[in-house]
């Protein structure tokens, strides 16, 4: 693989990407507001906005009862702003108010109450909320009280701001007419959403969500959003897009994984690690950086290496293509990533031991042992309370113990994971069993494979719930589930010969807050008779298709032919070393043809399987004026 860049294409600073005036364009930010500062009435969302983003809009048929504020006044540049923030708990009706702060635009609080709701409360949400059963048993205010206070308050020409506010007003029951939501005010490609937490530190250099408070302050996520406005309005979208917010968070998301991953080390290692090592700060890949910027590398080659769009992807059929490509196209990009390919019959030579390893490692990570059971125990039960945990597999009993046991396989990773969690130590069959996955060499791992896999970004604000009863529709969990706080989609996972769900889906949420709170919620949760089981998801959608085939697919046909290839390209050293004289003349032929001050990085990827291991090698160099490179 090459990787070619001209050098005065990027300009840098430290760690940090910094784009020129001209890349603002391409910012978000500037595509939805232009480059000039303007008034406050020009960020409130417009009936449209409010309608798409669920806001609660008078003669809405949703929002029947609903209290209106009742301030039409016209607004202006001079309008007064607010900022409003809301905890909720959950009961029985669904999301209600707990506590509500009200903010002015000096930052002073005018309103922060505790509010008792007027259902039963099934969960107070304490982690994220702060409050408590004990906090609210001497509340008198209601919902009521609290609309009251509000419409006497607020000004008619009033301004609310708030982080994703509609979920606020939906739970205070009120319908306002200005609003400024900052989870849209900082735009961001695709729909997504940046926190309030790191718009705050980001922006503002401001703390608030600690991990060492017990839940939020409203009053201080109200000010938070409040003075993100402020500073949005005054310092115009132009110097809001300077900051390189997308940047900053791929950063701070490489910082965390960072540190997660230091975590998970032993101790004794980490010990010595720091002893040897200077600290480590995470920065962010290179292609993250471009991307930043508003610039996408050519990719040219036969395989597409990138599936998350940071690249303009130009694939080819041959090396001999690849390279007429790349010198027509690598003079008119910034950034390139040309790759040659060997061939796939000198792949295969690999594949068979590498598909192997996977398929064992998955196997056993699917695979748990649960027991000891007493003789003439209810293989049924065992059958009906492990399959509460995801679709099982196979079910065998072993009995070259002395008391039986019973080995499952499941067929999604979650399951697996959800059975060891939930019932190691509890009662099934009359018998207090233990539940393990299988002792071998390549299981010792296990564990901090699980907690990669937890981090994974693909799995961030995803979760998986098992136990749904058989005859559930999608439409009906789709109802069941409606009430359950930034729910983005339901993945409900079918049987592809037969068609029906496997008793288990997956649900994503907008924030990962939202997904742990979920969590909270479901476990034990009762939806047509049936207990609900739920975890973080561990395997995303492609892992998930790809071990369903792994279990379902004739492997032993495709293994014995691959087999066959290989024992036949055991002897095909002479047209490997063929293919790479070529490929080196292709490599000398490129290079030739680059502008001057190019920057070339050549990466010969390394082999390990069971014909050996080979390192991989990289080179460097930078072509100079004369035609030869400065390494």
């Amino acid at each position: 693989m090459i990787m070619l860049s001209r050098l005065q294409g990027l300009t840098s600073t430290g760690s940090e990407c910094i784009p020129k005036n001209s890349d603002l364009q391409c910012d978000p930010i500037i595509q939805k507001y232009g480059i000039k500062p303007q008034g406050l009435t020009s960020y409130i969302l417009s009936l449209e906005e409010q309608r798409k983003n669920d806001y609660p809009i008078k003669g809405s048929p949703g929002c029947k009862g609903y209290i209106y504020t009742e301030c039409d006044q016209q607004r202006t540049d001079s309008s007064p702003l607010f900022g409003l923030d809301c905890e909720m708990c959950l009961t029985a009706k669904g999301n209600e108010v707990t506590r509500v702060s009200l903010v002015d635009a000096q930052g002073q609080c005018l309103l922060d109450e505790l509010v008792k709701p007027e259902s039963r409360v099934m969960n107070y949400l304490t982690r994220f909320s702060g409050v408590t059963k004990k906090m609210l048993l001497p509340v008198k205010t209601r919902l009521s009280d609290i609309q009251t206070r509000l419409k006497e308050i607020l000004p008619h020409d009033a301004v609310l701001v708030g982080h994703s506010l509609n979920a606020d007003l939906q739970a205070l029951e009120m319908i306002h007419p200005s609003v400024i939501d900052t989870s849209l005010l900082f735009a961001r490609n695709e729909g997504r959403r940046f926190k309030l937490k790191f718009l705050a530190k980001a922006v503002l250099g401001k703390e608030i969500q600690c991990e060492q408070k017990l839940g939020h302050d409203p009053a201080e996520d109200a000010r938070a959003a409040l003075e993100l406005a402020q500073f949005f309005i005054e310092q115009g979208p132009a110097k809001v897009a300077e900051l390189n917010l997308e940047m900053l968070l791929t950063t701070e998301k490489l910082a965390e994984d960072s540190q997660n991953k230091a975590a998970l080390q032993p101790q004794g290692c980490r010990d010595q690690k720091q002893l040897n090592e200077p600290p480590h700060l995470s920065k962010p890949c290179f292609l993250d950086c471009l991307q930043v910027t508003g610039q996408k590398p050519v990719l040219l080659g036969r395989q597409g290496l990138d599936s998350s769009g940071l690249c303009q992807s130009n694939l080819s059929t041959s090396n001999k293509q690849i390279l007429q490509r790349a010198l027509e196209d690598v003079p008119l990009s910034t950034f390139s990533i040309i790759q040659f390919s060997l061939g796939p019959e000198y792949i295969a030579s690999h594949l068979l031991a590498l598909c192997e390893q996977v398929r064992s490692k998955l196997a056993d990570m699917l695979t748990i042992y649960a027991g000891p059971f007493e003789e003439g125990f209810c293989l049924h039960s065992v059958k009906k309370e492990f399959g509460r945990c995801g679709p099982i597999q196979s079910l065998t009993v072993v009995t070259e113990t002395y008391k039986p046991y019973v080995c499952i396989q499941y067929e999604v990773l979650e399951a697996a994971q959800l059975a060891v969690e939930s019932l190691n130590g509890a009662e099934v069959a009359g018998s207090c069993i233990k539940v393990q996955r299988p002792v071998t060499a390549a299981m010792l791992d296990c564990d901090d494979l699980i907690k990669e896999l937890e981090l994974d970004v693909e799995n961030e604000g995803v979760i998986y719930v098992a136990g749904l009863k058989k005859s559930l529709t999608e439409r009906d969990l789709q109802e069941e589930f409606s009430q359950l706080k930034d729910l983005e989609t339901l993945f409900l996972p079918k049987d592809l010969q037969s068609g029906k769900h496997r008793n288990c889906c997956f649900l994503k949420f907008q924030e990962s807050q939202s997904a742990a709170d979920a969590l909270e919620v479901i476990n034990g949760w009762t939806v047509k008779g049936r207990k609900l089981r739920s975890r973080n998801a561990l395997a995303s959608g492609h892992l998930w298709r790809w071990i369903w085939q792994m279990n379902h697919s004739n492997g032993k046909q495709g293994g014995h032919i691959l087999y066959e290839k290989m024992e036949q390209l055991s002897d095909s050293e002479q047209d490997l070393r063929k293919k790479v004289k070529k490929l080196d003349h292709h490599i000398k032929k490129l290079y030739r043809s680059l502008q001057n001050n190019t920057l070339c990085v050549v990466l010969f990827p390394g082999v390990s399987s069971r014909h050996g291991a080979q390192p991989g090698l990289g080179l460097m160099a930078v072509k100079d004026d004369g035609g030869r490179s400065a390494h």
